[in-house]
C-alpha cells in the first residue's frame, strides 16, 4: 500500500522578499518522511489572498495532508485563517475555546488579550484545535489542511502534536555514496543502474570543495535490503 502524501504551503511576503529564510519546510520533510507520509509539493505563495485560497483548494484535493506556515498571528497582514475558510466555504470567528486559552494566557503573563491578540482565536467553523505548547495561540485543522504558525519553535512544537495523530506508512531510507567524478563520468553507468533498480530511486548531486569535487549519489526506497544490494553494486561500478 502506498504512503500518504503531504504538501506544504508556506505564506509570507517575507520568504518571498528574501528576508526571512525559511526554515519549516526542511524541518517538515525530515518529519514526515520518518513518519512515513511522502511530501510531493512546497508552494510559497505571498500574503494574498486570491492566491492563498487557490493554493489551499489545489493542494488540498491533491493530496492526504496539506500543511500551512505562516499567516496565523495577530497584525493585518496574518490573512491564512481567513483564506482557509473561504477556501472551504465557512464562516469564521472568535472560538470561545481559543479565546479562553489565549485569556488564561495573557492573563497569567500580566498582558492585555485587546482587539489584536484576539484575531489568533478566530477559527473557521468546523476546524478542529492544534496544540501550542509555546505562545498558546493555536492552530487548527480544517478539512485536510494543518493550519500552523510561522516562527519555527511554533511551527516544530505544533507538528510535534499532529504527527503523532497521523497514520503514516514505511519511512523513507536513504543511503549516501561520495564518488570523486564528475556528473559527466557517471551518468551512463549510474543510469543503467537505476533502470535495472527501478523500484529505487536514485539522485545525484555535485559538490566542489577545496578544489576537489563529485557527486553524492543518494539512494532512496522503504526496502533497506534492497538499498543494501544496490549500494553494493554502484560501489563496484566507481571503486576508486
Amino acid at each position: 500500500m502506498a504512503n500518504p502524501t503531504a504538501a506544504m504551503l508556506v505564506i509570507g511576503d517575507e520568504i518571498l522578499s528574501g528576508r526571512t529564510r525559511d526554515a519549516n519546510m526542511h524541518y517538515l520533510a525530515g518529519e514526515l518522511t520518518k513518519h512515513g507520509i511522502d511530501l510531493k509539493e512546497v508552494r510559497v505563495v505571498s500574503d494574498d489572498a486570491p492566491a492563498i485560497v487557490a493554493a489551499v483548494k489545489a493542494l488540498s484535493a491533491a493530496v492526504t495532508h496539506v500543511f500551512t506556515s505562516g499567516g496565523i498571528g495577530p497584525t493585518h497582514d496574518d490573512i491564512t485563517a481567513d483564506c482557509i475558510a473561504e477556501a472551504f466555504g465557512v464562516p469564521i470567528d472568535v472560538r470561545e475555546d481559543a479565546r479562553a486559552l489565549l485569556a488564561e494566557h495573557y492573563a497569567n503573563t500580566g498582558r492585555e488579550l485587546n482587539a489584536a491578540r484576539l484575531r489568533m482565536a478566530r477559527i473557521p467553523d468546523g476546524a478542529t484545535l492544534i496544540d501550542n505548547p509555546v505562545s498558546i495561540a493555536p492552530g487548527f485543522l480544517l478539512g485536510n489542511v494543518h493550519v500552523m504558525a510561522g516562527v519555527p519553535s511554533v511551527f516544530q512544537a505544533m507538528v510535534a502534536s499532529v504527527l503523532p495523530t497521523l497514520t503514516g506508512g514505511a519511512p523513507l531510507l536513504s543511503q549516501t555514496l561520495r564518488v570523486q567524478r564528475g556528473e559527466g563520468d557517471i551518468a551512463g553507468p549510474l543510469a543503467a543502474l537505476a533502470e535495472e533498480f527501478d523500484d529505487l530511486s536514485f539522485g545525484s548531486y555535485p559538490y566542489q570543495q577545496n578544489g576537489a569535487y563529485g557527486a553524492n549519489i543518494v539512494i532512496r526506497a522503504q526496502d533497506g535490503a534492497r538499498i543494501d544490494l544496490a549500494m553494493t553494486r554502484l560501489k563496484a561500478l566507481f571503486s576508486e
